[in-house]
């Protein structure tokens, strides 16, 4: 049903340099896997086999990585290296990769319309690596967005309960009980104070999202330091239509920090060879 899923890349990455200023924040590796690698595995286990990748300069390794390389295959050819290319190797072959380029970093809502000449006028998935979300033995977070979008056809978007005093750093979620992990969001605030916070709800890097969203973004103005958010215009679409939040199960990872980054590195070397 939704097959597309978008991956805004475009970001400068600045809080990782100098690791980030000559390779893009997304090819940051938890322990021998990329960041990115794992947002893709997550969006084909959810059906989206169509994977448009909004970049920036600096971002070809990207595109690297997601293709065949036939001087290092033939080079491990036959030795006990080769399997360690399994897992990238199978999603070349069962995903189709398109990517486009973002002139000017203009905020998440600018790099998502960005992306809607890859997308067209379909619903389709948005992830942001920077999030690293796992669910050991369930489904993952896209799969749980896809579910909740075949229920109610609207946007739907990955939240989770933050401390009082982390919310300023994201968006913000209040609505109307559904069930005991769904909304109906009634407003949004882009990283409210915490005195102005109407929930510890937060937006993570999950959503789906209808295509009228693209709509609503170019009618959207420009915010602080000139940047685009994505919880205006999904708060346009909410007072109009309709966005469910989706409590997830889960955990995640904000490896967008850096504390976070080694956190999850830590999880997943356990997880691997603990």
């Amino acid at each position: 049903m939704i097959t597309k899923c978008l991956f805004p890349a475009a970001g400068y990455g600045t809080r990782f340099l100098p690791a980030t200023k000559a390779q893009a924040k997304e090819m940051l590796p938890i322990v021998t896997k990329p960041l990115i690698q794992y947002g893709v595995e997550e969006a084909l286990a959810a059906g989206m086999s169509e994977i448009a990748v909004v970049t920036g300069r600096n971002k070809r390794a990207i595109e690297d990585h997601f293709d065949l390389t036939y001087e290092l295959e033939h080079q491990i050819s036959g030795t006990r290296r080769e399997q360690n290319l399994s897992e990238i190797r199978d999603l070349i072959r069962r995903c189709r990769f398109s990517y486009t380029r973002q002139q000017q970093m203009r905020g998440l809502g600018d790099a998502i319309l960005t992306g809607e000449t890859l997308i067209g006028d379909v619903p389709f998935g948005v992830v942001l690596a920077d999030d690293l979300c796992i669910n050991d033995g369930g489904d993952g977070v896209m799969t749980q967005l896809v579910q909740v979008y075949r229920k109610y056809r609207c946007s739907v978007v990955a939240v989770e309960e933050v401390p009082e005093d982390a919310v300023s750093s994201y968006g913000i979620v209040h609505g109307r009980k559904i069930d005991d992990h769904h909304l109906m969001v009634q407003g949004m605030v882009e990283k409210p104070a915490p005195e102005d916070a109407p929930s510890n709800l937060a937006i993570i890097g999950r959503y789906i999202l209808t295509p009228d969203i693209f709509d609503l973004l170019r009618a959207t103005p420009a915010g602080k330091n000139g940047e685009v958010q994505i919880t205006d215009a999904l708060r346009t679409q909410a007072e109009h239509g309709m966005v469910v939040a989706c409590c997830f199960a889960g955990r995640r990872f904000d490896c967008g920090s850096v504390d976070g980054f080694v956190e999850a590195t830590n999880y997943f070397y356990r997880r691997q060879f603990g």
